[in-house]
């Protein structure tokens, strides 16, 4: 089999790409992504010379492009996405572009080459946000309402992957997956954000005074579901992935974060709140459970220090990052 992941040098479909060579060593892979400032090469040296693994600079717009790579591709795994809410607030025409134009260019390629399975990587603030007094969470059949440019960008992305495959039986899956966490993760993110700026003794920004509400997934727990989607999963559906039972604050996962480095809660600054910003995202994920039997391995406070030790032992990594652009673009966002 051969796969086409798009977006494979980011943070999640970078993960997806090693966990899927060290699995399943026969298969090929072909990595399309345009190297936009959260994508990085270094995050696939333990691949990069693998015989099965090919990648290709370049943008899911280009037409041309798409229909060369997926003419010779049986399976894709769209991951390629402008993903940063803060950013998206900035400046949202990437976000349309990428996420919207992107998708559909995709698409279309899919269709035209009859790929075996067009398999969607979503999000679940498309969902919109939930109150912190009620129990309420997420479901598959959840009314899609998005507070934010870019969870408008990926519902509409959403609606167009369902929409071929009702009009044109194109062979799709989609999941809408919960915050992801872990190695590899751009430090503008607010886990790798407050693990590197601890190794630093710097600040820990929380937006507002801390209290939204987040479901975690450690992104080795994101790829194994995937997996199971492509392999299991029923054609046209959509599968919700969440890493826990129960929702924890901003502020509370600093405070965690703090503990497990032994660090000080006075590195704790509030700061100016996101405009717009949803309160709370849950996720039932039985759905995923009954049906393909996952359910997440890694919890919390397990993956929380596996994540504080990657970032440990590779400073290097994360400290070019946050150097030149990304940290005109820090100041810019954390002005207390």
């Amino acid at each position: 089999m051969r796969i086409l992941v798009t977006g494979g040098a980011g943070f999640i479909g970078s993960n997806f790409i090693r966990y899927w060579l060290f699995k399943y060593p026969n298969y090929e892979v072909v990595n399309l992504d345009k190297l936009t400032y959260a994508g990085n090469l270094e995050n696939l040296k333990e691949v990069q010379d693998y015989p099965n693994y090919t990648f290709v600079k370049g943008d899911i717009c280009d037409q041309q492009l798409v229909d060369d790579i997926i003419k010779s591709v049986d399976v894709i795994v769209h991951f390629a996405a402008e993903s940063h809410v803060d950013r998206s607030i900035t400046d949202s025409s990437a976000f349309v572009k990428t996420n919207i134009i992107g998708t559909l260019t995709l698409l279309n390629s899919a269709l035209k080459h009859k790929v075996k399975r067009f398999h969607h990587i979503s999000t679940d603030e498309v969902f919109g946000s939930l109150t912190l007094d009620t129990d309420e969470k997420f479901s598959e059949t959840s009314c899609y309402k998005p507070n934010n440019p870019y969870s408008a960008s990926k519902a509409s992305s959403d609606h167009f992957v369902r929409a071929f495959a009702r009009t044109y039986g194109l062979p799709i899956t989609i999941t809408n997956c919960s915050n992801n966490y872990g190695p590899y993760q751009f430090p503008e993110k607010f886990v790798p954000l407050m693990i590197t700026n601890l190794l630093e003794d710097k600040p820990v920004p929380i937006y507002g005074d801390g209290q939204y509400a987040r479901d975690w997934l450690y992104v080795e727990d994101h790829c194994r579901a995937i997996d199971l989607v492509l392999k299991k999963g029923r054609l046209g559906e959509t599968y919700l992935i969440g890493g826990m039972n129960d929702t924890i604050t901003n502020l509370d996962l600093a405070k965690l974060v703090i503990k497990l480095m032994g660090k000080s809660e006075d590195l704790i600054t509030f700061v100016k709140d996101r405009p717009g910003h949803d309160v709370r995202y849950a996720v039932d994920w039985s759905k995923i459970n009954k049906e393909l039997g996952w359910k997440p391995k890694v919890d919390l406070k397990q993956g929380l220090k596996q994540t504080i030790d990657w970032y440990i032992k590779n400073r290097d990594w994360w400290q070019k990052i946050k150097s030149g652009e990304y940290q005109d673009y820090y100041k810019k966002q954390y002005q207390t």
